[in-house]
């Protein structure tokens, strides 16, 4: 399953490979896709752990950057 997001506050190129690498290493996800200056965050993952998946997604982006939010669009 695919899900978009907006990502808002994001300031820094390497500050979103990270969290494309970081977003990656969660169990579940088998792609991610930042683009930052698009400002959007493309994730496929195993849909019957949607809800599980989503929500270590925000608690590695609230941790590597609390200044960033994220809304699925």
């Amino acid at each position: 399953m695919k899900s978009k997001f907006k990502i808002e506050g994001l300031d820094c190129a390497n500050c979103t490979n990270e969290l494309e690498r970081k977003i990656g290493k969660i169990e579940g996800i088998e792609n991610v896709s930042i683009n930052f200056l698009m400002q959007k965050m493309e994730i496929e993952y195993n849909e019957q752990d949607r809800e599980e998946i989503l929500q270590k997604v925000r608690k590695v982006i609230k941790k590597e950057e609390p200044d960033v939010s994220i809304k699925e669009i």
